[in-house]
């Protein structure tokens, strides 16, 4: 990737000394990637407003989020990923939507109802994608019924979100709030924006939605994270709690994502990790969160990337699997109780961290 430099987009924004260590770990970073390639491609099902879909999930290989260029956030290493330059050109990434159609011909058995789109940073951010390439994508797939489109809520607008809807798509826009809390998500996540930012494109999104007209809809997808670096896992737990119920409550957000922290390569995160400074969560803490939240009034799922390992969400080892299976058909079915069908002796163990863990001994158990 090409060497992160600060610019004119994280002056005023108060985290230079986080900004400045993250530049530093993140330029350890050497490998190069191919423009006409994307990053990542594949087919699952996800639960929508409109029912369980089959899923074609697609990361562009972009120039990478312009706040992680920055600095950018303790646990995110998508960045490091991108291309080299800090662009990619129309023609480049039409060939990286070319290879993610022949992928979904080659494994699907249909064309899948549900387009998901990220860049590891903002779609909707015209530096990553500009409005030639998003109209065009727009037109590709506007006889699939959804799409979900990742963006910072700086860049969502009603206008934007049009492009989409005027082909009779569903469109949502993810956006990674990580936290309610706006202490947190400055402190912890070393991210810029407040709650009211996130409120403003839930605002923006619903004036989409109405201007749509009734065969169509627009909304918002918050991504949360699950236990960011320096809270113990009863403060995360607390937080995505509050966190969710808070999303729920705000016009336009109809579904929460609950993204529980894994360690990835040149990061905050990753420094803490080797250094005994940071445990990914429990899975029972994000089964007890999947719990205590089922009945607000949005669709809230949760995928724990890498579970059961080390740098993943993870338990004992032996009970890992069956709870990551527990978590999956709640996604699917929003049945909390699925989760009474599991149970482990490290239970206990994962109670006394609940209880007994503080900020000065943290983590209490790897």
């Amino acid at each position: 990737m090409s060497k992160p430099t600060p610019d004119v987009y994280e002056q005023g924004k108060g985290m230079d000394a986080h900004n400045q260590a993250m530049r530093e770990i993140r330029s350890r970073k050497e490998a190069s990637y191919d423009p006409h390639e994307p990053t990542r491609v594949w087919l699952d099902e996800d639960n929508t407003p409109g029912g369980v879909k089959q899923s074609l999930t697609i990361i562009l290989n972009t120039g990478g989020c312009r706040w992680a260029r920055a600095g950018g956030c303790t646990m995110c290493g998508y960045v490091a990923e991108s291309v080299d330059g800090g662009s990619v050109s129309h023609e480049a990434l039409m060939d990286q939507i070319d290879i993610c159609l022949e992928h979904e011909q080659e494994h699907g058995d249909e064309p899948a109802d549900l387009i998901k789109i990220y860049t590891s940073g903002s779609f909707l951010d015209e530096r990553e994608v500009g409005a030639e390439s998003r109209r065009a994508i727009a037109e590709t797939f506007g006889d699939r019924e959804r799409i979900v489109l990742e963006s910072l809520p700086d860049f969502v607008s009603r206008e934007k979100i049009g492009d989409f809807t005027q082909y009779g798509i569903d469109t949502d826009i993810a956006i990674g709030l990580e936290t309610a809390t706006d202490r947190v998500r400055h402190d912890c996540v070393n991210k810029y924006f407040d709650f009211a930012d996130f409120e403003d494109a839930c605002e923006e999104a619903a004036v989409a939605d109405a201007e749509a007209g009734d065969d169509v809809e627009a909304g918002i997808k918050a991504y949360l994270l699950m236990k960011p670096p320096f809270l113990t896992e009863s403060e995360a737990v607390a937080d995505m709690i509050s966190s969710i119920e808070r999303c729920a409550d705000v016009e336009g957000c109809h579904t929460v994502s609950m993204n529980p922290c894994n360690v990835q390569r040149y990061t905050m995160v990753d420094e803490l990790y080797f250094n005994d400074g940071y445990r990914p969560p429990w899975l029972w803490s994000v089964a007890h969160v999947l719990e205590e939240t089922a009945d607000v009034d949005a669709i809230v799922v949760s995928d724990p990337v890498g579970h059961g390992s080390d740098r993943g969400p993870h338990n004992c080892t032996e009970c890992d699997d069956l709870v990551q299976k527990a978590i999956k058909d709640f996604d699917l079915r929003q049945d909390p109780s699925v989760f009474e069908q599991v149970s482990c002796e490290c239970e206990l163990t994962w109670e006394t961290v609940m209880e007994r863990e503080r900020s000065f001994n943290q983590p209490l158990t790897r």
